[in-house]
């Protein structure tokens, strides 16, 4: 069951969502897809938005295990996020790419593109493929609209160092489906 995975530690969690399922369902319709690769952040990482405390923009990391963590970044995107420690610890698992699974017509709307290996390789591409909005930020991730599933299916792991962060890039904390079309960044 999902309430387990929460339970476990941000970076077999970041793991374990490999394969599942992201499930948007809004007003405009239904968009799922498969997770394809993550990175993990830790509470004692300099890269995580954590690491110098509890503020307004980051205090969703330090909420319930299994909640949506929402933010903008560059003056431009949103990010999605799984917060992932004990209530007070803040530690989360960007989601970085998703394989598109159904819904597709309305994530190329929203994207305004038709290519299907870019329409969610990137955290802020997924996020606006999916429809994903601010208001859902702290969201439980097992209650609709936005909700994880767990399908899962045989893959081999790889797990490489994170991308775009100038803090801690030597971590081995991005996970990724080996042989996956859809993965951001080899």
């Amino acid at each position: 069951m999902l309430q387990k995975l929460f339970k476990k530690d941000t970076k077999d969690f970041a793991q374990e969502l490999l394969g599942m399922y992201l499930v948007h369902e809004s007003a405009e319709g239904k968009t799922v897809g498969k997770i394809v690769e993550t990175e993990a952040y830790l509470w004692n990482d300099p890269a995580a938005h954590s690491f110098r405390g509890k503020t307004q923009r980051n205090a969703p990391m330090f909420g319930k295990p299994g909640t949506a963590y929402i933010y903008f970044t560059y003056g431009m995107h949103y990010c999605f996020n799984v917060v992932t420690a004990n209530e007070g610890v803040g530690e989360a698992v960007l989601i970085r790419a998703l394989e598109p699974i159904e819904g597709i017509a309305l994530m190329k709307k929203r994207r305004k593109m038709e290519d299907l290996y870019s329409l969610c390789n990137g955290p802020a591409k997924l996020v606006q493929a999916m429809g994903i909005i601010k208001e859902l930020n702290t969201h439980f991730l097992l209650e609709k609209p936005l909700y994880l599933l767990s399908k899962k299916e045989a893959f081999s792991l790889v797990a490489k160092t994170r991308i775009g962060i100038s803090k801690a890039q030597k971590e081995k904390l991005r996970f990724y489906m080996k042989g996956n079309n859809f993965v951001s960044s080899l």
